[in-house]
């Protein structure tokens, strides 16, 4: 069933969408509780790592650290959500609406949280600028099949909720590592001083 066809079949509204943007980012912040800093910027073992939008040299097939995944998923979410406002107007988006925070400055725990509670806000945000008789038949397509307000938001969220068990097994491999001894600090992803955007993957 396609992801249009579904949300018609559910119902779902701009009122769904807020709760499932908070379930969303509550289950990553809950991911965070207990973790120490170091867990953070942990680089895992990912031998299906590929990264082809990588913008540093050896990167690109490198396991991405908690931080990464995190700047990632929530990136591709705003990019939804403010093409989602848009298409809600009855306005079509001109091509792409993203910002990736750099991977590098999500580097503890603190940098987790408040790169979620920031995207929670300015998805809200977005949210809260839609019409009160949203234009459904407004459409865009990214790729395949066209999506409408609702299921440009929807698009975010499945592609976010894919990604949790990708930060789960970061979070496992970082505990088995500080539990082995072999200390998380050696295992931190390489920082470069002068960051850039990401270019990565989006949905």
């Amino acid at each position: 069933m396609r992801l249009a066809e579904w949300a018609q079949a559910q119902g779902i509204d701009r009122a769904h969408l807020i709760a499932f943007t908070h379930d969303i980012i509550d289950t990553q912040l809950a991911l965070l509780s207990g973790l120490p800093d170091a867990a953070v910027p942990f680089a895992p073992e990912d031998p299906d790592a590929d990264d082809p939008f990588a913008t540093e040299a050896g990167e690109q097939h490198v396991g991405w650290t908690l931080g990464h995944i995190i700047a990632h998923v929530t990136a591709s979410s705003e990019e939804c959500c403010a093409h989602a406002a848009a298409l809600a107007r009855g306005v079509t988006p001109c091509g792409r609406d993203r910002y990736e925070t750099p991977w590098q400055e999500v580097d503890a725990v603190a940098a987790a949280r408040q790169r979620l509670q920031e995207s929670r806000r300015i998805r809200l945000a977005y949210l809260d600028a839609w019409p009160d008789r949203p234009h459904l038949e407004t459409t865009y397509t990214p790729y395949g099949a066209p999506q409408n307000c609702i299921t440009r938001v929807l698009a975010g969220l499945f592609h976010e909720e894919g990604h949790l068990d990708q930060m789960r097994e970061a979070i496992r491999q970082a505990t088995a590592s500080a539990l082995g001894g072999n200390g998380l600090a050696g295992r931190a992803a390489v920082s470069t001083s002068a960051a850039k955007p990401s270019a990565s993957r989006t949905i």
